[in-house]
């Protein structure tokens, strides 16, 4: 059963299009996220879902009940769309308590104090807060903030739970947890979520699927595993993990492998889209693909001095250069490493290779 579906969807601030045709569905119980960088559109489209933007174009179905249609033009507003949201700043009452906050959206529907009050607590109960009940924001964590925000947005039940950026005021240590806490919390309840992130870790942690908006459209869209393990495009390849960029010239191509070569050194991937010889590309491997060997390998591989190794904590991380054309190539290990000449493998089966021009 679809929760939400988006079709078609157009909005401009100005003369400027923010959102320029984007669709998407979600699903009972499914949670997809919206990543990008900043001004992709992420947060305007949650923002048109919740009713807080006004699009130009398209359709915004919560359900059975179309809440806006740009032909012709209807819209319900945001207060009757019935949604959870979780604002960044989670949007806390100061002046009241953490029941009251949570109780706050079923007052507004006036219900009963009886059934306020089992429903508060059983929120409460859920999200481990039923002990800090009497308790104002200020003398709360960030997490437990989090928390109250979250039991808010879910005390009425809402069909889909809106999620803006919500780990992002935490700091490192503490966003690992609630992440791990979210992910459990919304499997438990079942919850349908729409959440924007900027942060890919998060979203691969917490989606079924991930949608990757660039510059005001779906660039691609898929399971965390599609999106990381197979990117379609440069721009996908480049924003998920943590990469080695090698610039070069397209010598050859053979069914759906590529090879690209640069100043005393050449490498064999996987062609992406419009992928020719002669063109200008560039080269995409995971830091984590690249393999330190102690004898000189054969294809797809580079003999190159190390420049530094750095501490990680759970593991090193190398820096090395080309000669010809200065380009720098990192690697994980497990051991500190004296500057010398290592012998680099780049497997082909983790190389992508797409055309310059798709960056």
């Amino acid at each position: 059963m679809t929760e939400l579906a988006v079709e078609n969807l157009h909005l401009t601030y100005g003369d400027n299009p923010v959102l320029k045709g984007v669709s998407m569905q979600l699903k009972k119980g499914e949670v997809v996220s919206l990543l990008g960088p900043s001004g992709s559109g992420k947060t305007t489209l949650l923002r048109a879902v919740a009713g807080l933007e006004k699009p130009s174009g398209g359709k915004i179905i919560i359900g059975n009940s179309t809440v806006y249609d740009g032909s012709p033009r209807s819209e319900v507003p945001a207060e009757a769309r019935n949604l959870g949201l979780v604002f960044q700043s989670y949007a806390l009452w100061p002046h009241k308590t953490v029941f009251e906050n949570v109780a706050y959206p079923l007052k507004l529907r006036k219900i009963a104090a009886a059934e306020i009050t089992r429903q508060v607590g059983a929120v409460l109960e859920q999200l481990g807060l039923g002990h800090l009940a009497k308790r104002h924001p200020h003398q709360l964590s960030g997490g437990q903030q989090q928390r109250v925000a979250i039991g808010r947005a879910l005390v009425y039940n809402p069909p889909v739970i809106l999620l803006d950026e919500p780990l992002s005021n935490l700091d490192a240590k503490l966003r690992e947890e609630a992440r791990v806490f979210l992910r459990e919390l919304i499997v438990k309840l079942g919850l349908s979520a729409l959440m924007v992130t900027h942060d890919q870790n998060e979203a691969m942690a917490i989606s079924d699927r991930i949608l990757l908006l660039n510059n005001g459209v779906i660039e691609q869209q898929g399971t965390p595993q599609e999106m990381y393990g197979s990117p379609s495009t440069l721009f996908t390849a480049e924003f998920m993990g943590s990469n080695n960029r090698l610039p070069g010239r397209v010598t050859a191509c053979d069914n759906g492998r590529a090879k690209i070569e640069g100043a005393g050194w050449s490498l064999w991937g996987k062609a992406g889209e419009g992928v020719s010889v002669g063109q200008e590309g560039i080269a995409v491997i995971r830091v984590e693909r690249v393999r330190l060997s102690e004898s000189a390998p054969g294809e797809n591989a580079l003999a190159l001095p190390l420049l530094t190794s750095m501490y990680l904590g759970d593991r090193w991380e190398y820096l090395f250069r080309t000669a010809g054309d200065n380009i720098a190539i990192r690697a994980y290990g497990h051991a500190l490493r004296d500057p010398a000449h290592c012998h680099l493998s780049l497997p082909e089966e983790h190389v992508w290779i797409f055309p310059h021009a798709a960056r």
